[in-house]
């Protein structure tokens, strides 16, 4: 039996979320069959964090076992070549350690969310970005945003249907920088509660437009719960980026 570490991409729109759905389809669903017809092996495909229906990935890492000999490579073009026309590619596959865990072994987990600031709907980037018409004080936001940096209690920003142990989080990086009419949060942290990144930026839009002041996100963060939280982000923004391993 072989691990095969994965480099994900993915467009998350047509899909139900990463994991398999019964109701839908699914990215891990998609690559999971997509293992069978190369292998003939019904094996589980293991991700380094879950994302929620409309969320995409572009650096998500992940690990299958297979018992069939193949080489990395081939093993690559293979699925590539099965998971069309699913937006989905495997960027890289790897042998590795038979203890090494896409999810257990990841030390940090970073995320982008892509706002587009105009009045003019989205084209070619329709479900890739959230269109925000009002103007967005970028400045005002990164201010908001360090207000959420450190070991918190995120209760206010976790969904309701989060099934998290404890809602403590470290959050090592929230910053907003701003590039002509696009607006980007950047998010890392060891691990995220479920809808917390949605949630954080959610909120930071509202201090972008001016209903919330930097101090509100604080004040939010400090009530511990979920009825305090302002806005709730699309998903179509986010974006999974990388995941963190040990050298």
């Amino acid at each position: 039996m072989t691990r095969f570490a994965l480099t994900v991409e993915y467009d998350g729109r047509p899909f139900m979320g990463w994991q398999r759905q019964a109701h839908g389809p699914s990215v891990q669903g998609a690559i999971e069959a997509a293992v069978l017809a190369v292998t003939g092996e019904a094996a589980a495909v293991h991700c380094a964090g879950r994302t929620d229906a409309g969320v995409h990935g572009l650096g998500m890492r992940a690990h299958v076992d297979i018992a069939k000999p193949i080489a990395p490579f081939r093993l690559m073009e293979a699925l590539n070549a099965l998971l069309r026309p699913a937006p989905v590619a495997i960027l890289a596959c790897d042998v590795v350690a038979d203890d090494w865990h896409a999810r257990f072994s990841c030390l940090g987990r970073a995320y982008e969310y892509r706002i587009v600031n105009r009045r003019a709907p989205l084209t070619v980037e329709t479900g890739l970005a959230w269109q925000v018409p009002q103007p967005l004080d970028a400045a005002a936001m990164q201010a908001g945003a360090q207000q959420l940096v450190g070991r918190h209690d995120f209760t206010t920003f976790r969904s309701a249907h989060c099934q998290a142990d404890s809602p403590v989080r470290t959050l090592d990086r929230l910053e907003v920088q701003r590039a002509g009419e696009r607006v980007t949060v950047f998010a890392e942290a060891r691990s995220f509660l479920h809808h917390q990144v949605r949630s954080m930026v959610g909120c930071l839009a509202l201090v972008g437009m001016g209903r919330w002041s930097p101090d509100d996100v604080g004040i939010a963060l400090a009530a511990r719960d979920r009825a305090r939280l302002g806005l709730n982000a699309p998903p179509d923004g986010l974006f999974f980026v990388a995941a963190v391993y040990p050298d």
